[in-house]
């Protein structure tokens, strides 16, 4: 055991460089003699590829700012202050009466995208933290859990989300905290005093999952609002991770916006880290023909994918699966495609191959210009009518032109510009 005031030496000593990069990495054994068993066993071990994990930059960040926050938490657990926080949160408690004394802004979000990574990542980084220990402290005797994670009510209940931080500590030091709370039906209020002090003795970094729950509901700021006082009574870090819709919400208002500086992060670009990755997971093949990834197999990849790493992982999953279970043993742009056409059908709208982000505001008036478009092969359409005077279209230009000719105008414009169709 160690002192409370020397908690901060039982941390591993923080990595970096290509020494983070291979203790982040996660690369499943694979055996080539694999390709040639049975059919149920190369299934089973196809699912290897989700516990796949190629760090990136984001991986690396995310790393140090937990790390970072987490120390800073540990390093209040020992002081003056501590011990005077103790005693106001016990009058939180039974007399209702509030005082941050350890105050402090240790909150910070990591909003990303779906699906490009943030959740395995954070997950990488607190076991390499924390090397999954509890924190044993002597004089006085407590337990303190490094990190804890928790996900924000689907309705952003703030007693609920107080009740579960009380459930998952006792998960770890098998406690009575969340059973104790339960029986004496306790209030909102006094739940923040209580957690405030079990935060304060128990806890070093709290992880606040799926936090873009807030902005669709009426507790949502009520719930950072209490965060906020969790963070005062308890000098702890807290980390809200959620998607970039939350940074809308956050915006909103100063008080909101200064709890929640910290990363951000969107899907991935087309550029050396994907193409690793892509080489990574491409290797893991199950079937019984090995095929090697070519530069035209990685631009599918992202074209069909928009660069979202979890999107590639299970379309080269299920390409392979469709692969085995109908015969034809090979991964190549055939089964990839089937694999996108059939099991990824839901995700058709949000992916859009061979679609150029618009990067500028749309112009008024569109030049008359020959468009090339390819799909098995490309091909040249010739431009309708519309024109102006002055040799340029205009969209008022097109519909009277349309009406003219009785053509459907959506046809037209297509011929000057990317049109969207959309079922309703």
């Amino acid at each position: 055991m160690i002192e409370l005031s020397n908690i901060i030496s039982i941390l591993p000593t923080m990595k970096s460089g290509d020494d983070l990069f291979s203790a982040l990495e996660v690369l499943p054994e694979y055996d080539e003699a694999v390709r040639e068993a049975e059919v149920p066993v190369r299934l089973m071990e196809l699912s290897d590829l989700y516990r796949i994990y190629v760090p990136s930059q984001m991986s690396l960040e995310i790393y140090s700012k937990m790390y970072l926050a987490l120390l800073r938490s540990l390093q209040k657990k020992g002081t003056k202050l501590a011990v005077q926080q103790r005693n106001q949160n016990h009058k939180a408690v039974i007399q209702q009466e509030y005082s941050g004394i350890m105050g402090g802004s240790d909150s910070f979000t990591i909003i990303g995208a779906s699906g490009i990574g943030k959740s395995s990542a954070i997950s990488r980084a607190i076991a390499l933290i924390t090397e999954n220990r509890v924190i044993e402290v002597e004089n006085p005797y407590t337990k303190i859990i490094p990190c804890i994670c928790v996900q924000c009510p689907f309705d952003s209940s703030v007693k609920g989300l107080l009740l579960e931080i009380l459930r998952k500590v006792d998960e770890v030091i098998e406690g009575k905290y969340y059973q104790n709370a339960l029986r004496a039906r306790t209030t909102t209020d006094m739940l923040i005093g209580s957690v405030s002090q079990v935060a304060l003795n128990h806890i070093g970094l709290l992880v606040v999952d799926e936090i873009q729950n807030v902005c669709n509901s009426k507790n949502g700021k009520s719930l950072v609002g209490m965060l906020t006082q969790l963070i005062n009574n308890s000098g702890i870090s807290i980390c809200m991770v959620g998607t970039p819709e939350s940074a809308v919400f956050f915006e909103q208002a100063m008080q909101l916006a200064r709890r929640s500086l910290g990363l951000r992060y969107d899907v991935m670009e087309y550029g050396a880290t994907f193409r690793m990755f892509c080489e990574t997971v491409f290797s893991y093949q199950y079937v019984k023909q090995k095929t090697e990834i070519t530069d035209g197999i990685m631009e599918w990849l992202y074209e069909h994918t928009s660069g979202n790493i979890s999107v590639v992982v299970s379309l080269i999953y299920d390409a392979q699966e469709i692969a085995i279970l109908n015969g034809k043993e090979i991964l190549n742009l055939e089964t990839l495609n089937e694999a996108y056409q059939k099991r990824l059908s839901l995700l058709h709208g949000f992916i859009r191959p061979e679609q150029k982000k618009q990067t500028s505001k749309t112009k008024r008036k569109v030049s008359a210009v020959t468009v090339n478009h390819s799909a098995e092969g490309k091909y040249n359409r010739e431009l309708g009518s519309g024109k102006s005077s002055d040799g340029e279209f205009t969209i008022a230009d097109l519909v009277v032109s349309a009406k003219e000719e009785g053509r459907d105008i959506v046809h037209l414009l297509k011929v000057h510009m990317p049109v969207v169709e959309v079922a309703v």
